[in-house]
């Protein structure tokens, strides 16, 4: 399995506990948030990580070098911001395989990634992984009918649901008709346009769920992904 890890945003919310780092650097007990990912995406056998970076790529490329744990790793920098969907576009030029996860370098997702690759090969179309939360007004609701996606509710509604866990699977041609180097977002330029014409799958995901992102789950992350 190959996956791309989204890392190089300037993690603006997360300044005021992390002023001199990557967000994807930032320390959650005691080691680098992404170390912690890469150790996850280890042990559920994948072989090759691209990782998506910008803002202060050195640290990251100097930290880790050309394999962790046993995956090799690929860097791809961005000159300018492109935007999540601009930067998977990117990034799937280093893709080898036909398919390729995507995860948020500031998110912790204990995901069964075996299932996901098996729910992939039974439909083969693009998939967005669905958490389940008790309030999704921070984060907007997937709406979703059998096992599609068929709308997205706007952030600020309050209420159970099944949010956009910001992990998805998509085909590595999925983005060929874009520019390289072109800036879009994923959800807003893509998702938001493709649904619900186009034929995209959620997989429903139960596991730990934590967003470093804003301070206050920063600061929870220090103590549920202790023993990560």
């Amino acid at each position: 399995m190959e996956a791309i890890v989204l890392a190089g945003g300037f993690g603006t919310r997360l300044r005021s506990e992390v002023p001199d780092l990557p967000k994807a650097m930032a320390p959650v007990a005691g080691r680098p948030f992404l170390e912690i990912l890469l150790d996850g995406l280890a042990r559920q056998g994948f072989s090759r990580i691209v990782l998506s970076l910008g803002y202060m790529a050195p640290a990251i490329m100097s930290h880790f070098g050309a394999s962790y744990r046993g995956m090799a790793l690929r860097f791809v920098v961005e000159e300018q911001p492109l935007g999540t969907g601009g930067a998977i576009r990117l990034a799937m030029t280093e893709v080898a395989d036909d398919h390729v996860f995507v995860f948020n370098g500031d998110t912790f997702l204990d995901l069964d990634c075996a299932a996901l690759e098996a729910f992939w090969q039974r439909h083969r179309k693009p998939v967005i992984v669905g958490r389940p939360v008790a309030d999704v007004s921070r984060y907007g609701r997937l709406v979703v009918s059998d096992d599609r996606v068929v709308g997205f509710a706007e952030k600020g509604s309050p209420g159970a649901g099944l949010i956009n866990a910001g992990c998805y699977v998509f085909p590595t041609s999925q983005f060929d008709d874009r520019a390289l180097h072109a800036a879009f977002s994923l959800e807003q330029d893509f998702l938001a346009r493709a649904v619900p014409a186009t034929d995209i799958r959620v997989f429903p995901c139960k596991g730990q769920f934590i967003d470093i992102g804003v301070p206050e789950d920063y600061r929870r992350a220090q103590v549920e992904l202790a023993m990560r």
